[in-house]
C-alpha cells in the first residue's frame, strides 16, 4: 500500500493541503526547510554521517575486561563450557550502554545460537536472551525516562537481534510485535523532536523494515501513516530530523530502495 504515503493530509494549523508528488515526494521537504531558512542541500553531509557513520565502526571483544573476553570467546566456540545465562546478561548489559555494540551484538548472538544448536541442539542461550529482552521491554517507558541513550541502545539491540536470529530462515515471531511497539514509540511527538531517536528509527527501518513488513503489512502501514503525519504536521522538528523522515518515507515508497536520482539527492556531495 505504497499509495498511502501519497494521500493528501490536511494541516489545520497552516490552513493548507499538502500533497506528496507521486514521482518526487522529496520536493515537499523544500517547502519546510525553506520556510525555516535552511538550505536543504547543506544538510546532505550530516545525513550521510547519520545514516552511514555507524557502519564504519567495528566493535572488538577486546574492549571488555580479560575475564569477560574469555567468557565470550569460549561461548562462541564451546557454549556448553560456560554459563549461557551469564553470557546473555553480559551481552545485553553492554548493549544497553554502548551504542556501537548495540548495533552489532546480533552477530555475536547469532554465532552463539548456531554453535549451541550444532553442539547439542540446545537453545539455552536464545531462551535467556529472549527472557532478558522481554524483561527490558516491559520497563521501556521507565528506561526512556531514566536514560535516553539506554533506550536508544535497547531499540538498536532488539532490532539487531531480530535481523540476525532466525527460525527456519524466518524472523522470530516472538520479536515482531515488540520491535513494532518500539518503533511506534519512536514516532511519538516527543521522540520525533529528538534527533537521536529519529536516527535510531530511520536506521532500524533501513535495516529491518522490509522484513517487518513481510511479517505484518498492516502494522507497517500504520507506522508509516504516523511517520508521514509527523513529518507533515508536527511543529518543532529539527531540519535534519525532517530530512531523515523524508528519506525513509521515500525509501519505503520505492519498495525499500532508493532510485538513482534519490540516492544522488540524499547522499551525493553537493556544493553549498
Amino acid at each position: 500500500m505504497k499509495d498511502a504515503l501519497l494521500t493528501p493530509v490536511r494541516d489545520e494549523s497552516r490552513l493548507m493541503t499538502i500533497h506528496f508528488p507521486t514521482r518526487q515526494p522529496r520536493a515537499v521537504v523544500h517547502w519546510f526547510l525553506i520556510s525555516d531558512g535552511v538550505n536543504a542541500r547543506s544538510l546532505v553531509r550530516s545525513l550521510v554521517n547519520r545514516m552511514e557513520g555507524s557502519g564504519k565502526e567495528e566493535y572488538k571483544i577486546q574492549s571488555f575486561d580479560m575475564e569477560t573476553q574469555k567468557l565470550l570467546k569460549t561461548a562462541l566456540k564451546d557454549p556448553s563450557a560456560v554459563d549461557l545465562e551469564k553470557v546473555s546478561s553480559v551481552i545485553v548489559d553492554q548493549s544497553l550502554k554502548d551504542q556501537v555494540f548495540s548495533k552489532e551484538a546480533g552477530r555475536i548472538c547469532y554465532t552463539i545460537v548456531q554453535a549451541e544448536a550444532k553442539q547439542n541442539n540446545g537453545s539455552v542461550f536464545r531462551r535467556n536472551l529472549l527472557n532478558r529482552l522481554q524483561q527490558e521491554f516491559k520497563g521501556r517507558e521507565e528506561m526512556r525516562k531514566r536514560s535516553l541513550q539506554e533506550w536508544v541502545c535497547y531499540v538498536s539491540f532488539i532490532c539487531n537481534v531480530f535481523d540476525y536470529l532466525k527460525v527456519n530462515n524466518m524472523p522470530m515471531m516472538a520479536l515482531v510485535h515488540p520491535v513494532y511497539d518500539c518503533l511506534f514509540r519512536l514516532t511519538q511527538p516527543d521522540s520525533l523532536r529528538n534527533e537521536e531517536e529519529v536516527d535510531c528509527l530511520v536506521l532500524a527501518l533501513h535495516r529491518i523494515g522490509e522484513q517487518l513488513e513481510r511479517m505484518s503489512l498492516q502494522r507497517m502501514d500504520e507506522l508509516f501513516c504516523q511517520l508521514r503525519d509527523g513529518f507533515l504536521l508536527q511543529e518543532n522538528l529539527t531540519s535534519l530530523g525532517r530530512l531523515l523522515l523524508l528519506e525513509v518515507l521515500e525509501f519505503r515508497a520505492g519498495g525499500w530502495t532508493l532510485s538513482d536520482t534519490a540516492q544522488k539527492y540524499y547522499y551525493s556531495e553537493v556544493a553549498d
